[in-house]
């Protein structure tokens, strides 16, 4: 849920107008809107270079994933790996645009280390996947898109441990 959101159901539910302090923090979110955009806009651009970078790095760190008994062995769980690259850029996006991590909790993060570890994937091995998500998208930014993306990365990082 976004700042605005937020602050609109808050009041809305104390039957009163936004205070001095909600309406600074509206015009903060507001004034970072253009970064925000800008971020989701280069990741969402640039999404197959990303997953394909951070799919090279997971491989060359962890050539086992993609050997005979890995969980990556073979085209279809390659591709299905590839695929779940993709769900997380995205849910980044969303994290980004918002200005909020609610996002990424509601729609991606509910029970993903019970997901995983029901099919058999180890999850340490996924915190390296979107370490290597977030090094490949951080190094398309500039600093200061880089310093503003990294939390999203990490709270999802930080679900997964």
């Amino acid at each position: 849920m976004t700042v605005i959101s937020q602050v609109i159901l808050q009041a809305d539910d104390e039957l009163r107008y936004p205070s001095s302090g909600e309406l600074k923090s509206i015009k903060e979110f507001l004034k970072t809107g253009e970064q925000r955009t800008r971020i989701a806009a280069t990741l969402s651009e640039n999404e197959k270079k990303i997953v394909q970078e951070a799919t090279k790095k997971l491989w060359q760190k962890r050539p086992d994933f993609i050997a005979p008994g890995g969980n990556a062995y073979g085209d279809k769980q390659r591709a299905l790996c590839i695929r779940d690259f993709g769900w997380y850029l995205r849910l980044i996006t969303y994290g980004v645009l918002a200005g909020d991590k609610g996002p990424i909790e509601k729609i991606g993060l509910i029970g993903v280390r019970e997901m995983y570890n029901s099919l058999g994937v180890p999850v340490p091995g996924m915190v390296e996947a979107i370490n290597c998500l977030k090094q490949a998208s951080l190094d398309l930014l500039g600093a200061e898109d880089a310093a503003a993306a990294a939390p999203y990365f990490n709270y999802i990082i930080q679900a997964m441990s």
